[in-house]
C-alpha cells in the first residue's frame, strides 16, 4: 500500500485530506477515475477519460457560474486487477475523500469496485463496463452505469446480423466476466431469433496469438464469429483473422464491442464492412462535432473520443448537477438526485437514469465504410439504424434488480 501510495503522491493525486462528512455539506467534491491507463483498454478509456470529465467540469462551471462547488478530479490504473481496483476505490473512499469513482472499464473490477461503493455509501459512476449484471443482481442505491452494457451491444449486433443471414455462430470470449456475460447476452439474441450456437472458446485476456483459437472458429464451419472482447483483444482477433483469410473464405466477423480508436488501429482496409453497435460518434452532429473538437485539442490531436469518453463527460456532468442540487455526501441521496433529475448532454442528448440505475439513451448500429468512402481522417463509419432507448436496453423487469418493485 505504501509503494501505491507514493505513486499517487508522485503524481500529484493526493492533495486534500478527507472531508468531514458528518459536517454539512461546503461545496468540496472529489472524483477519481478509475481505470485502464497502460494497457489493452487505455485507448478507449485511459486518459480520455480523464479528459472527459475535466470538460465536464469546465462546461459544468461555465453554465452555472454561481455554483459553490469545489472540485478536484484525480486517477489511477487499476490494471485490470479486480482486487487492486477495488483497493484503490477503498483507499479512497476512506481515507482520500473521494465521493464517486467514474470510468471503471473491465467487468470483474467493475463488480468489485461496486460492492466497495456500496459498502461505504459512496458513488460508483460506470461508463466503460459491459456487464449487465451492474443494473441486474448486483445494482445497488449507489451505482449509475452509464454509456453501453452487454445487452444493448447484443440485442443491437447480434439481431442485425442473424436477420442478414448469419444464423450460426461460434464465439471467441475473453475469459473474465465481460466476456462470459456479453457471449451469454448474444447467445439468448440469436437463439431467440432461430439462430444457433455451434460453440464458444474460452481466451485469456490480454492475448498476443489467436491462431488456435481462430482454427477452432474455422473448423466449426459457424457462418459468424462472435468477438465477445474488446480493445487490444479485438483488434489482435480482428488483423489475425484477416492474415488467416476468414473473411473471404466465407466466414463472418461480428465485434461486438468495438471502438472507433480499435477501428483507427486496424485500418479501413481490415475493418470494412464490419457491423457494431455503439452509443456515440464524433461526427453525429454539430453538437458532437463541436464537442470533438475541444477533446481532440486536449489530447493534443493523437485521438479522437470513443463512446466511453463520451460517456464518463454525460456521467460526470450528471453527477455534479446531482451533488450540487442534493448538497450531501451521502451517496444514494446523491444517486437518487441522479434518478430524479433529467440527463441532457451534448454528447448523449436527452434521457434519464432508469431506477436500476441504468441511463437510457438511444444506441446505434453502425456499419464500418470502405477505405474509398472515407472523405476525412477517423471518417470511418456509417448509421446503419438507431435503435430507441425504449427497444435498446433490457426491460426493467427482466433485470433482477434488487431495487426494481415488482
Amino acid at each position: 500500500m505504501s509503494k501505491l501510495t507514493n505513486g499517487f503522491i508522485g503524481l500529484g493525486l493526493l492533495l486534500a485530506a478527507p472531508a468531514a462528512y458528518g459536517q454539512a455539506f461546503d461545496g468540496k467534491v472529489k472524483v477519481g477515475v478509475l481505470n485502464d491507463q497502460s494497457s489493452l483498454y487505455a485507448d478507449a478509456t485511459g486518459q480520455g477519460s480523464v479528459i472527459g470529465a475535466r470538460m465536464a467540469l469546465e462546461d459544468y462551471m461555465k453554465a452555472n457560474p454561481n455554483s459553490k462547488l469545489q472540485v478536484e478530479i484525480i486517477f489511477a490504473d487499476h490494471q485490470n486487477k479486480p482486487d487492486l481496483g477495488s483497493n484503490i476505490a477503498r483507499q479512497w473512499f476512506e481515507k482520500d475523500g473521494v465521493d464517486a469513482v467514474l470510468d471503471v472499464p473491465n467487468s470483474g473490477v467493475a463488480l468489485a469496485v461496486t460492492e466497495v461503493t456500496k459498502q461505504l455509501n459512496k458513488v460508483h459512476l460506470n461508463g466503460s463496463a459491459g456487464s449487465a449484471r451492474l443494473t441486474g443482481d448486483a445494482c445497488n442505491a449507489n451505482t449509475v452505469h452509464w454509456t453501453f452494457d452487454n445487452f444493448a451491444l447484443a440485442n443491437g449486433t447480434g439481431t442485425a446480423v442473424v436477420a442478414t443471414g448469419g444464423d450460426t455462430w461460434f464465439f471467441m470470449t475473453a475469459d473474465y466476466a465481460f466476456g462470459h456475460d456479453l457471449e451469454a447476452q448474444t447467445s439468448a439474441v440469436v437463439k431467440k431469433a432461430g439462430g444457433q450456437v455451434l460453440g464458444a472458446v474460452r481466451i485469456p485476456l490480454n492475448n498476443a496469438d489467436f491462431s488456435s483459437f481462430l482454427l477452432q472458429a474455422q473448423q466449426s464451419k459457424a457462418k459468424v464469429i462472435g468477438l465477445a472482447n474488446a480493445g487490444g483483444d479485438t483488434i489482435n482477433s480482428v488483423k489475425q483473422a484477416s492474415e488467416f483469410g476468414i473473411v473471404t473464405s466465407g466466414q463472418r466477423l461480428a465485434g461486438l464491442l468495438l471502438f472507433v480508436t480499435d477501428i483507427h488501429s486496424l485500418g479501413l482496409k481490415i475493418a470494412q464492412g464490419l457491423q457494431y453497435t455503439d452509443s456515440f460518434y464524433w461526427d453525429q452532429n454539430d453538437g458532437t462535432r463541436a464537442w470533438t473538437k475541444r477533446f481532440v485539442e486536449k489530447m493534443n490531436g493523437k485521438q479522437y473520443p470513443t463512446m466511453n469518453h463520451a460517456g464518463n463527460y454525460g456521467a460526470m456532468l450528471h453527477f455534479l448537477k446531482a451533488i450540487e442540487a442534493s448538497k450531501t455526501h451521502d451517496g444514494k441521496a446523491i444517486v437518487a438526485k441522479m434518478k430524479e433529475l433529467p440527463t441532457d448532454d451534448v454528447t448523449f442528448g436527452k434521457g434519464k437514469v432508469r431506477e436500476d440505475g441504468r441511463q437510457m439513451h438511444d444506441m446505434f448500429l453502425w456499419q464500418v465504410k470502405k477505405p474509398e468512402e472515407s472523405k476525412a481522417p477517423w471518417d470511418y463509419v456509417k448509421l446503419v439504424k438507431t435503435i430507441p432507448a425504449d427497444q435498446a436496453w433490457r426491460p426493467l423487469a427482466d433485470g433482477g434488480c434488487p431495487l426494481v418493485k415488482k
